[in-house]
């Protein structure tokens, strides 16, 4: 396939206010794009302005993101790149566990070796492998060679992987700077990648995201024509994944296209922590519900069992009852319990004591109660005893009604009267004075 065929033709690329590359309907582009609730994807991949061939591969298999940059030319490249993006897909952990991730790519490695040893592909071919693997709030990376991955995070993008180059020793080391690693004649020399050596190791780690952050993978064909600079402000103005993807990759065609290029961008839409806060603020309301509840029950519990040790002699209509509880009402409830009547009419006993049973009179409990209620009927039985025995006394004495006094016992009027007053008084002080002791009291 010649160039002349891939491209249309376009406006010379250094010149000022040169209109960018369009990227839409090329012929051999590879664009993949989607979303889920927790992230969104776009990713295109371009054969460039200058090879013939793209030996970039890339993997969308979410929460798995990988881009790879075959070596070795054609029918080498492509199939290392290929090779490798299928081993990792296979050897991916489901979460984003990085030292699972590198060992993924440790796989591709031996793959990629076993692929040219079996004559799939040719002698010498390898690529390079950059995955990450997005879950929640959590982003697992695992690296070999010069294929990047950023994060924009807040506007500003960083670079999380370190170029395993020539270049990127000579930057490390203060030589030369990022812009002259652009241009350096050794620009393409890798020092790790995958397929030469059986013991080579991955570089991997693991990050938080947050929602709202962009991550961008992509292979030397961006990161090789367009600054670190361009691709932030790139980034940072593309309204979705896909339109990130896009103008990065018409980016790296307008600066001259010299390699094929790959772009990956993934969008954190909800990582979790708002869900997972939420659950913790519902378990803590539940939590606190619940000993609120477990509270209220205590002392519920409390306070029945309170009411329940509670007794009191009461009236019952018209006679004396023995209630267990609170002589009182809860909106409307009764806090006590008729347990037993009695035949002791309240008119028979003291003014006081029926005062007394029209608030209730507390006792210790139902045995004292009884012992209570028998007293007052002892002392009913007495009283009516003695009114029945002054009678007698009456009427043997001449008055059938008890109501005058014999001519023996002369006394003047008045004093006849305070006489009989007397000893009323001095019969119902008796009962009062008995109830008070048998442990009666409001």
């Amino acid at each position: 396939m010649s160039d002349e065929q891939n491209t249309k033709p376009i406006e010379p690329i250094e010149a000022p206010g040169r209109v960018a590359v369009p990227v839409e309907n090329r012929i051999g582009d590879d664009v993949v794009s989607g979303q889920n609730h927790f992230i969104s994807w776009g990713c295109r991949s371009d054969v460039g302005l200058v090879r013939s061939h793209n030996e970039d591969s890339f993997l969308v298999r979410t929460p798995l993101f990988v881009v790879s940059d075959g070596m070795g030319g054609h029918a080498a490249g492509e199939v290392a790149s290929s090779i490798a993006v299928e081993t990792v897909g296979a050897q991916a952990p489901a979460e984003p566990d990085d030292i699972l991730l590198g060992a993924a790519i440790e796989a591709a490695n031996r793959a990629v070796i076993k692929g040219a040893e079996e004559g799939r592909g040719k002698p010498g071919m390898g690529c390079t492998v950059s995955a990450v693997l997005i879950k929640g709030d959590r982003m697992a990376i695992a690296h070999v060679g010069d294929s990047r991955v950023y994060l924009l995070h807040e506007g500003r993008i960083v670079r999380i992987t370190h170029d395993h180059s020539f270049v990127e020793e000579l930057v490390d080391a203060g030589q030369i700077t990022e812009d002259e690693a652009r241009v350096h004649p050794s620009r393409s020399v890798i020092t790790r990648a995958l397929g030469s050596d059986p013991e080579m190791y991955a570089d991997h780690y693991t990050l938080d995201v947050r929602t709202g952050d962009r991550v961008i993978l992509c292979s030397d064909g961006l990161s090789s024509m367009v600054d670190d600079r361009e691709i932030e402000l790139l980034t940072v103005s593309s309204a979705s994944p896909q339109a990130a993807a896009d103008k990065l990759v018409s980016a790296a065609l307008t600066a001259g296209g010299a390699d094929n290029v790959t772009v990956l961008v993934v969008d954190i839409l909800n990582d979790g922590i708002a869900e997972m806060e939420r659950r913790r603020l519902l378990q803590r309301i539940g939590i606190f519900a619940a000993g609120v509840a477990a509270a209220l029950l205590a002392v519920l519990a409390l306070f029945i069992a309170f009411v329940k040790s509670e007794w009191y002699l009461g009236a019952d209509g018209d006679t004396v009852g023995i209630y267990q509880g609170i002589n009182a009402d809860v909106a409307g409830m009764p806090l006590y319990e008729l347990i037993e009547p009695t035949t002791i009419l309240i008119k028979d006993l003291p003014d006081a004591v029926q005062v007394q049973l029209e608030q209730g009179i507390q006792v210790s409990s139902e045995a004292e109660a009884h012992t209570i209620v028998e007293s007052y009927r002892d002392q009913i039985d007495a009283e009516k005893t003695r009114a029945a025995e002054k009678a007698e006394e009456a009427k043997s004495d001449g008055d059938p009604t008890g109501a005058t006094v014999t001519p023996s016992d002369e006394a003047p009027e008045g004093e006849a009267a305070a006489g009989a007053n007397a000893v009323q008084n001095s019969d119902q002080g008796q009962m009062n004075a008995s109830v008070s002791n048998s442990g009666g009291g409001a």
